[in-house]
């Protein structure tokens, strides 16, 4: 009887057993499929010190030993968008040109030191404009409204701190009457980081200077990499990366995934989601031709962007946290300005998923604005999603290929004309 009752238990729990070791293997294969590389679930990371090679360190043309990495003087590079399969036409292809001071390229005006009026910007990859041509950045239209060139030294995924080092670093060389620093939200998570892996899941090239306050002071830690070469071995740099930033302990830990990994990947519906609109993506590419009925892209475009709310809210977190840090950075561009003698402007912008997620709760950096208006009297301050505020779908105001998320030409020129009344309204008059 005890037999019996035995074989028949292990009949029942072992089918169980073996679907429980099947579902665990396969939630390992997708997120070893799917959570690496910077293209990757927005929170699930599978390992701390990912490989460089040789190969990826030679596509990264844009080393920068004081910045981490910054636009280079005189090139042009084509972007292509990515919306379309392999095989077919491609749809969208944007152009990326600098100068020789490493702007992009600015084609209304060119540059003239002596004009009567010269302005230049600084700030992230909404200052430079991604996913637009030259000729369609805010830059190029403000330039023609005021008839002067404007420099352009937004650098991608730049935080507030980054600009203004690279202001320190570019306007002894091209000195300006206005400077105007254009950042997103996303700065508040920037100036926390020194490596961006640590928040941003598979940016592995991206380690960066950084702020700190000490006895009340602002103080700038420099980025260990001296040399590009030293990306190969970003390991034998870990404790200083985990100890000067925020988010290794804060956002990287909380989403490193580990056993059972059936948890990381059923535990949110959205990461089931990610994980077959992704699949779908990868059937596409094998067999080079759509899927009937299904538009992989966009759903996983739309999953993403649901996934990013977690970080979204991290990032009002933060804000609530680091908001007069925040502040000390402006502080010290209004201070450099008065150094340098030339007028500061400070716009916050969006990033298409904070636009989305404020639509019901507000700017997740609260009072910020108006705080920094009475605490810096010589600042002019310009809250950009005030400006732009559009009735229905706020997608409405970014590119609808490739990446996404990022101003399109029609917001852009909104924006110069924002600029052109707030900033030089009476030039513009």
């Amino acid at each position: 009887m005890i037999d019996t009752s035995r074989k028949a238990a292990l009949a029942v729990a072992l089918p169980a057993l073996l679907g429980a070791i099947a579902v665990e293997i396969l939630s390992y294969l997708c997120l070893d499929r799917y959570a690496r590389g910077l293209d990757s679930f927005p929170t699930v990371v599978m390992e701390e010190f990912p490989g460089i090679d040789r190969t990826l360190l030679e596509k990264f043309s844009s080393f920068d030993p004081v910045l981490g990495w910054s636009p280079q003087p005189n090139t042009e590079k084509q972007k292509d968008t990515g919306d379309h399969l392999p095989g077919e036409e491609v749809r969208s292809v944007v152009t990326y040109s600098t100068d020789e001071y490493g702007s992009r390229v600015c084609p209304a005006v060119e540059r003239d030191p002596d004009a009567e009026l010269t302005v230049s910007t600084y700030g992230d990859s909404y200052c430079f404009c991604r996913e637009v041509d030259d000729d369609e950045t805010f830059q190029h239209y403000l330039a023609a409204e005021l008839d002067t060139h404007v420099g352009n030294y937004g650098g991608g995924n730049y935080g507030l701190d980054q600009a203004l080092v690279r202001l320190k670093q570019r306007y002894p060389e091209d000195p300006t009457d206005h400077v105007v620093v254009i950042v997103t939200a996303a700065s508040v998570a920037r100036i926390l980081s020194v490596w961006k892996h640590y928040q941003e899941f598979g940016n592995i090239l991206a380690v960066k200077p950084r702020y700190t306050r000490r006895n009340g002071d602002l103080e700038l830690i420099e980025t260990p990499i001296d040399e590009k070469e030293d990306l190969l071995d970003l390991e034998a740099h870990a404790d200083f990366l985990q100890e000067n930033d925020y988010h290794y302990e804060h956002w990287f830990l909380p989403h490193y995934a580990s056993f059972p990994y059936t948890t990381d990947l059923f535990g949110n519906p959205d990461n089931v989601r990610y994980a077959i609109y992704a699949a779908l993506e990868d059937v596409e590419r094998y067999f080079e031709r759509p899927i009937p009925g299904i538009d992989p892209g966009a759903g996983l475009a739309r999953t993403t962007l649901a996934l990013e709310q977690a970080r979204v809210e991290y990032h009002e977190q933060l804000f609530a946290e680091f908001a007069d840090f925040f502040s000390a950075i402006v502080g010290e561009f209004v201070s450099y300005a008065e150094q340098e003698d030339f007028e500061p402007t400070f716009v916050m912008v969006q990033q298409l998923r904070y636009a989305s997620y404020e639509v019901e709760h507000g700017h997740i950096y609260g009072d910020l604005i108006e705080r920094l208006d009475e605490e810096y009297p010589a600042l002019r301050t310009i809250d950009m999603a005030e400006q732009l505020s559009v009735e229905g779908d706020v997608k409405s105001l970014y590119v609808d290929h490739g990446e996404g998320g990022h101003y399109s030409a029609e917001t852009n020129e909104r924006i110069a004309d924002v600029l052109a009344t707030e900033v030089f309204g009476e030039r513009s008059a």
